[in-house]
């Protein structure tokens, strides 16, 4: 892509250099430790699902008695195998002898590790087969029905009761929406356990669990069968069960999810240690089920001001793609997260904003860029906020954002009405048809105000990843660079599932999943 800002490209591959290194520094930390999250997962991916008697998950059963007994280093994969071989009985069956007190994994021999492969790698496979077929059968609904051109059209859907989910869902795809996201409940990411079954209660928001994920996939495929389009469904996978959510998620063929332990650390206060190993097997998991990650750098400027802090966001944008790629998730599945957040009293933001949006486009050509709807400086005036949203509706278009977050006129005064939504899809279509190809037809002005603030954003962030590069990316997240909030290395939520590596742990689902899945 020509560059329309006439943007540096050697300061950008100077920023991109930095950002890996100091990816590379990070990595060094993941490849020797584990967590209880992600040991958890492995249990999930192997076939442990269900609760006990008391409604704790079996697999933080398991977990919990790997930990009790002080073999958490060694893996779930390493015991659960060990105790297949030794057994003849699934993981599942395993599992529920933990939870009654019949197995205790400490007291059973051990077997070779060729042995424990063996009993282990078909369940490995079955998982991982299954990914896989959900992988094809997207594949095999974009082919039958098209996949859409221009941006898609991202519309949340939020009442904690995951069947009146549905019903605005459907609704919403009916009148135009491509991406139905369902918002999680309050302070599900700080939860240690992923809740079980369908639910009907929440706040601000729907628990994520695997049944919901299921009935949600089937009523969206219903409609897109009736809408003869293909239906993507988004969620998160963050917080304290990040790999575990991206893994039920892969089993029930999500399109789309929030993966980015930057914001979990910014924004939720979980242990920087703790997610950033979280987040490198979510990813793994993620890619080779096809999922679109989005990032949440959108969210810095709720916290910080969006023309001052615009240079962090780019910074963070290059340190995503940078762990992303570590996990071998490609860059057309990298949502890579910004705003449309500045403030409309000052004069010419309109440019900066058109600026921060063609540079992100620039900068990283075949990412699915998540472009955030204005929600900083909406107000009561719903008159005034629905031609705010117009105005961020021209950038998408004008700068060929992907994922569009879907602004609605009524956001500073409560949760949108379905027939809010269809006005703000009628905008965002009107907008999007009679501008289609305008961003083609423009050039911008040779040192005039929006290439110039193009490349002082990028000599910033430049600046800044080489700061980052040098003192690390933990000691960064201390100084608050990001968001303009501070967190300690060792402080947050999730440290005490945080464990260094055994020698003899290994994770298969990562050996097989590295690099995508081949269909």
């Amino acid at each position: 892509m020509e560059s329309k800002l006439h943007l540096n490209q050697a300061l950008i591959d100077q920023a991109r250099a930095s950002a890996a290194h100091a990816a590379d520094d990070v990595q060094k930390f993941i490849d020797v430790h584990t967590t209880t999250s992600v040991e958890r997962t492995i249990c999930r991916l192997l076939g442990i699902d269900g609760v006990n008697e008391v409604d704790v998950p079996l697999p933080n059963v398991v977990v919990d008695h790997m930990k009790d007994k002080e073999i958490l280093a060694g893996g779930a994969a390493f015991y659960l195998g060990n105790a297949m071989a030794h057994t003849g009985l699934d993981a599942q069956t395993i599992a529920e002898k933990i939870n009654s007190g019949e197995i205790d994994l400490t007291k059973i021999p051990i077997y070779s590790e060729e042995e424990i492969r063996e009993a282990i790698m078909p369940a490995v496979e079955k998982s991982c087969e299954r990914i896989r077929q959900n992988v094809a059968k997207r594949n095999e609904f974009l082919e039958t029905y098209g996949d859409k051109e221009g941006p898609l059209l991202y519309l949340i859907v939020a009442t904690g009761n995951i069947y009146e989910d549905i019903t605005q869902a459907k609704a919403a795809a009916k009148q135009g929406a491509d991406v139905i996201a369902v918002i999680r409940t309050t302070g599900q990411s700080l939860l240690d356990y992923v809740p079980y079954g369908a639910t009907t209660e929440g706040f601000g928001g729907t628990y994520a669990t695997q049944e919901n994920f299921r009935l949600m996939r089937a009523a969206l495929d219903e409609v897109g069968a009736e809408e003869k389009r293909y239906i993507r469904l988004c969620n998160y996978c963050s917080g304290l069960c990040m790999p575990e959510i991206a893994a039920m998620g892969a089993m029930e063929r999500l399109d789309v999810m929030l993966n980015d332990a930057l914001y979990g650390i910014l924004f939720r206060d979980i242990n920087m240690q703790r997610t950033l190993v979280d987040q490198y097997f979510s990813r793994i998991i993620n890619a080779y089920a096809g999922v679109i990650i989005n990032t949440g750098e959108d969210n810095y400027l709720t916290t910080d001001d969006a023309i001052e802090a615009a240079h962090t966001v780019l910074a963070s944008q290059f340190l995503n793609e940078q762990f992303a790629l570590k996990a071998g998730l490609p860059e057309e599945q990298q949502g890579l997260g910004h705003a449309f957040e500045m403030d409309p009293d000052i004069e010419d933001t309109f440019l900066y904003e058109l600026a921060q949006a063609q540079m992100a486009r620039e900068i990283f050509p075949k990412a699915p860029l998540k472009y955030m709807p204005p929600t900083k400086f909406m107000t009561g005036n719903i008159f005034r906020g629905h031609v705010q949203d117009a105005l961020f509706n021209m950038v998408t278009i004008l700068t060929g954002q992907k994922i569009h977050l879907l602004g609605m006129l009524t956001e500073a005064i409560h949760t949108p009405f379905m027939s809010d939504r269809a006005l703000s899809i009628e905008n965002a279509q009107y907008i999007f048809r009679t501008m289609k190809h305008l961003g083609e037809e423009i050039e911008f002005k040779k040192g005039g105000i929006i290439e110039t603030r193009a490349n002082e954003v990028l000599q910033k962030a430049a600046d800044l990843l080489k700061e980052i590069e040098r003192i690390g990316v933990f000691a960064t997240l201390e100084k608050g660079i990001f968001a303009d909030i501070k967190r300690p290395k060792d402080g947050g939520k999730g440290l005490d599932g945080v464990v260094e590596k055994d020698t003899f742990y290994f994770n298969p689902f990562i050996e097989v999943m590295k690099g995508g899945a081949k269909v």
